[in-house]
C-alpha cells in the first residue's frame, strides 16, 4: 500500500516508526505543517529518502496536480492543521482517513484532551476515521478507549495519547489494506455528537466559585506541558500546576479564594464548596493565610 503522510508533532512520528518498519507499506511523501515544520519528521524523512511536499494551500490546483503524480493509494492525516476538501480527499482510491484523540463522536474539534480533564471524564477515546468536509465528522474506521484516573493529568494523557495514536492509526491502516473496514457512521452512535473550541490565552483564569472538584480537574487539564491555570495575589500572577482533593473537607460559606491553611509543600484554599490544596506552583512573593487568590490583577 502506497501512502501520503500529512503530519505533525510526537504523535506523527511514533505512527511514522511504526509504519516505515511495514515493509507492506511506502510512504510516497511527507507533507508538513507549512507553518511550523516538523524538523524531527523532516529528519525521518530525509533518513528514509522521502520526498517533502509543503503548501500553503493543500486544496490549490497546483499541489492537487503535484499529487496527482505520486499515484498514491491512501492519504493519511496525523495532527495535520489544514482542512482537506472533497477533490483532495477522494484523489487516492481509498481516500483520505485521520486520527483524532477523541471518542468522536464526542470530542470533536481541539484541545481534546484538555477538555476530557476538565469535563471530568472517566476516559478518553482514539479515533481513526474517514475524512468528509466537517470537522471530525466521517465515517469511523477504529475507536479505542483509554481509563483516565484522578492520578492523570494533561501530561500523562498526552504520553498515553502519542503512543495510542500511532497503535490505532497502523492498525486502521492494516484493516484498509486487508480490506477489513466496517464502517460506523457517527450518526448512528448520537445524532449530534459533541465539538469543543480550541483554548485561548485567558482561558488559564481559575475562578475560585467553581467546586474543588471542577477546579481541581481545571488545574490537571492545564498543567504542563500546557500553559498552567492562573490567579492572582496582590497583583502578583501565580501559576498553578497541580492540586490535590482533600478528603473529607466540610461543605462551608467563606470567601472563595482566600487562603485557609499552609502545608510543608503549599497551601490550602477555599473554594465554592470546601477547599483544595495547592501542591505546586510558581509565584513571586511570600503567601501567608488570609491571602486572597482572584481572577484579575
Amino acid at each position: 500500500m502506497k501512502i501520503g503522510y500529512f503530519a505533525d508533532g510526537p504523535w506523527a512520528h511514533r505512527a511514522f516508526d511504526k509504519i516505515i518498519a511495514d515493509d507492506s507499506i511506502e510512504i510516497q511523501f511527507l507533507t508538513v505543517r507549512y507553518d511550523k515544520r516538523d524538523a524531527e519528521l523532516l529528519r525521518r524523512a530525509e533518513e528514509n529518502h522521502i520526498p517533502v511536499e509543503l503548501s500553503e494551500n493543500i486544496n490549490g490546483e497546483e499541489f492537487v496536480q503535484r499529487m496527482r503524480r505520486y499515484d498514491v493509494d491512501l492519504f493519511v492525516s496525523m495532527s495535520f492543521n489544514q482542512i482537506f476538501k472533497t477533490e483532495m480527499i477522494n484523489l487516492p482510491p481509498y481516500k483520505t482517513i485521520n486520527c483524532h484523540a477523541g471518542k468522536l463522536p464526542f470530542y470533536r474539534g481541539r484541545n481534546i484532551l484538555n477538555w476530557a480533564l476538565i469535563n471530568d471524564e472517566k476516559e478518553f477515546g482514539i479515533t481513526v476515521h474517514y475524512l468528509d468536509e466537517g470537522i471530525d465528522t466521517g465515517d469511523i474506521i477504529l475507536q479505542k478507549t483509554y481509563p483516565i484516573t484522578d492520578k492523570d493529568d494533561y501530561s500523562t494523557l498526552l504520553q498515553r495519547a502519542y503512543t495510542g495514536c500511532a497503535d490505532v492509526l497502523y492498525q486502521a491502516i492494516k484493516m484498509i489494506q486487508k480490506n477489513d473496514v466496517r464502517r460506523i457512521r457517527q450518526s448512528d452512535i448520537d445524532p449530534v455528537g459533541l465539538y469543543c473550541g480550541m483554548r485561548r490565552a485567558g482561558d488559564e483564569i481559575i475562578d475560585w466559585n467553581q467546586s474543588s472538584r471542577e477546579i481541581f480537574n481545571f488545574i490537571r487539564a492545564l498543567c504542563t506541558p500546557g500553559p498552567q491555570a492562573a490567579s492572582w495575589i496582590y497583583g502578583k500572577k501565580i501559576c498553578i500546576n497541580r492540586a490535590e482533593m482533600i478528603e473529607g473537607a466540610p461543605v462551608y460559606k467563606n470567601t472563595t479564594g482566600q487562603i485557609v491553611g499552609k502545608t510543608e509543600n503549599g497551601f490550602v484554599v477555599k473554594t465554592g464548596d470546601t477547599t483544595l490544596k495547592i501542591t505546586e506552583y510558581t509565584y513571586a512573593g511570600k503567601i501567608k493565610i488570609g491571602d486572597r487568590l482572584v481572577s484579575h490583577e
